[in-house]
């Protein structure tokens, strides 16, 4: 099929496009009411598209009735990024766009670091859409790394947490996998592929289909009836429609399709091409939203230690937590699931143990804020109510769970919600939640996404899971998407021998130090401490160098790294200071550390917390060095199995 694919190409009349660089080059038709094309490197081709189209319920062939003019321009910007893994970022493109006859229009772009495609429309009518189709064919059988759906009967309702399953593509589950997905193209590079600016539109799963060498897009169908979990009055699709998968009005936009080129690994993890086709701030000012870490109760079952009371969803405990995070300078404490009765799904109505308003009170006294768990359609239920009661008593913001789905009526509301709490200055930790498609541009208050396979993981998981792997994996993948709510910062650490899971006293897969690495390497600027704080101040020098940590950054580089292997990131702060963290998978191994890209005229008073000698037996084990670093120098970092390393390089006055 890829060989007729490109014969097809060269027999049609096409249009061509390459990226600024001259590196990429596109080859496209739009005929037969579908968009073929091809995306070739310097050297070969890297994938094709074949069977790109729409088809609306009343038969309309969205690409149809020929192409009735085309246009093309050079678009630069430089694009202000909020709460970013970078401050900002220069963007440029050449792009295509081509109208049809039929009132639909495509638009083609071609940048540096990939290819991205997406559909509109000038129609001012109501119209549904019965299908979207895309095929991506690669000429070989690359390596792929999906995440598959964790429910093969209804394969679209599901948290979108999974780790990744690698294979030859002729030999990939034909499962459906939600994206970001990588294919290693001759190993000369990988091609990730990714969406966009999915707003009023479902999101995009894809399939291996063996035969084609390719994968295929699918879509949530319009759920047509909805059913509720009790215990926590979570809905649920239980019928959706057979024929739709999106109901349009008015002229508007359908989401980016992105192919996005990595010729080296270390590209991936600041790979930028999500949030630079998302659609723009609609909130304006950002001056009142403050990232913070947050001191969180759920991962460590309120199991406080060595105290005079009994820990739960009490005052007393909570009084800790605040306590606790006032003293060491962490923002936020969150209160999860319990704070109201779940089953209820009442969240205006507190439960009898906490008096909410003189909690908010005692933490705002100590310049620590609130944040409340709740579900997704518990919050959307009671929206208005909900964004006046507790933005007046001085709630920083929810954390909402439980989303599960991504057709389109869920991605309405995920912007329903990141809308009316922007008007209320209320902030947003998406978790439960899909693939994040660069909301966050658009709507800057939602500062964390979940869709990771995180911490909470090791609190039920069985031996086989291998989480070092896949820490070193989702950054090369997932973080193109946008910041991870993974909830790192275990205390207590194991080996691959000795871990097991426990709930109420969970412990965390590699180093202490591979923790500490996860607030560097993760794109994350709303991050838990998922560990009780009793267990934190048995460690205060530990925990100070932690919460000392940036919560966002000016510029992030990946000094080294493989997927699957290691990696090394570097941040630079406002003021000029460098943060370098590191992590490897089960194999212990050697950095070479080169300070080159430090400025050469400036000298670093360096402070490393690294794996100690002992780490591969006692993964607790850590060791702290103080030197003096400058562009010169150079260090070699020993990494235990499943270890890390965070580095802090402040400048010399």
């Amino acid at each position: 099929m890829f060989l007729t694919l490109i014969q097809s190409l060269f027999l049609a009349t096409t249009f061509q496009l390459q990226s600024p660089d001259g590196r990429l080059h596109i080859k496209v038709v739009a005929d037969d009411n579908a968009i073929r094309m091809q995306l070739r490197d310097e050297h070969d081709s890297l994938l094709c598209l074949a069977d790109a189209a729409m088809t609306l319920t009343d038969g309309t062939q969205a690409l149809s009735g020929g192409i009735r003019k085309s246009r093309r321009q050079r678009l630069s910007a430089d694009v202000e990024a909020p709460f970013y893994r970078q401050a900002s970022f220069h963007t440029e493109c050449n792009q295509l766009d081509v109208t049809f006859r039929s009132g639909f229009g495509l638009q083609l772009r071609a940048y540096d670091e990939g290819a991205a495609y997406r559909l509109y429309t000038t129609r001012a009518d109501n119209y549904n859409i019965e299908n979207e189709t895309a095929l991506f064919t690669f000429a070989a059988d690359p390596q792929v790394w999906l995440s598959h759906s964790t429910n093969a009967k209804r394969p679209y309702a599901m948290a979108f947490q999974n780790r990744y399953a690698t294979s030859p593509l002729s030999r990939a589950d034909t499962l459906a996998a939600f994206l970001p997905a990588v294919a290693d193209v001759d190993g000369r590079c990988k091609v990730t592929l990714l969406e966009s600016d999915v707003e009023d539109y479902p999101g995009m799963f894809i399939v291996a289909d063996s035969a084609a060498r390719g994968l295929r897009a699918e879509f949530a169908h319009c759920p047509t009836r909805m059913a509720t979990y009790p215990w926590r009055k979570m809905t649920y699709v239980s019928e959706a429609s057979a024929n739709e998968i999106a109901r349009c009005s008015g002229a508007r936009s359908f989401p980016w399709r992105i192919m996005a080129v990595s010729r080296d690994d270390r590209e991936m993890p600041v790979g930028n091409l999500v949030y630079a086709l998302a659609s723009d701030n609609r909130i304006g000012n950002t001056d009142w939203i403050r990232p913070g870490k947050v001191a969180w109760e759920w991962w460590n079952d309120w199991n406080l230690c060595g105290v005079d009371f009994t820990s739960g969803i009490n005052m007393a405990t909570y009084r800790y937590y605040v306590d606790f995070a006032s003293a060491h300078g962490i923002g936020y404490v969150v209160l999860d699931e319990g704070w109201y009765n779940p089953a209820s799904g009442d969240m205006l109505t507190v439960v009898p143990e906490l008096n909410l308003e003189e909690l908010v009170a005692y933490a705002a006294a100590r310049n620590v804020r609130l944040v409340l768990w709740t579900v997704f359609n518990v919050l959307d239920a009671q929206l208005e109510a909900a964004c006046q009661k507790y933005a007046a008593m001085g709630i920083a913001g929810f954390k909402v769970d439980f989303l599960d789905r991504n057709d389109q009526s869920a991605v309405r509301m995920a912007y329903r919600i990141a809308e009316r709490c922007a008007q209320s200055q209320l902030l947003l930790d998406y978790h439960g939640f899909y693939t994040p498609t660069g909301l966050n541009r658009t709507f800057p208050n939602v500062l964390n996404f979940e869709s990771v396979f995180g911490m909470e993981e090791m609190k039920w998981s069985d031996k086989s899971v291998n989480m070092p792997l896949y820490d070193v994996t989702f950054p090369f993948i997932r973080q193109q998407c946008g910041p991870v709510d993974y909830t790192p910062g275990a205390m207590r650490n194991a080996t691959q021998k000795d871990w097991n899971a426990a709930y109420s006293t969970p412990m965390s897969q590699g180093t202490r130090c591979h923790q500490l690495a996860a607030y560097v390497v993760y794109d994350s600027p709303f991050t838990m401490l998922c560990d009780a704080p009793t267990m934190y101040e048995r460690d205060e020098d530990y925990t100070r160098f932690l919460c000392s940590l940036p919560d966002t950054y000016r510029e992030t580089r990946i000094l080294a790294g493989r997927i699957g292997e290691y990696i090394v990131t570097a941040r630079r702060d406002t003021s000029g200071n460098w943060f370098v963290a590191g992590m490897t998978n089960w194999d212990e191994r050697d950095i070479d550390l080169d300070f080159s890209f430090l400025p050469s005229d400036t000298n670093f008073q360096a402070t490393i917390f690294a794996d100690g000698p002992n780490a591969h037996r006692q993964a607790e084990d850590y060791q702290t060095l103080l030197f003096t670093a400058d562009a010169k120098k150079s260090r070699s970092i020993h990494l235990a199995p499943g270890g890390g390393f965070v580095l802090k390089l402040i400048i010399e006055n």
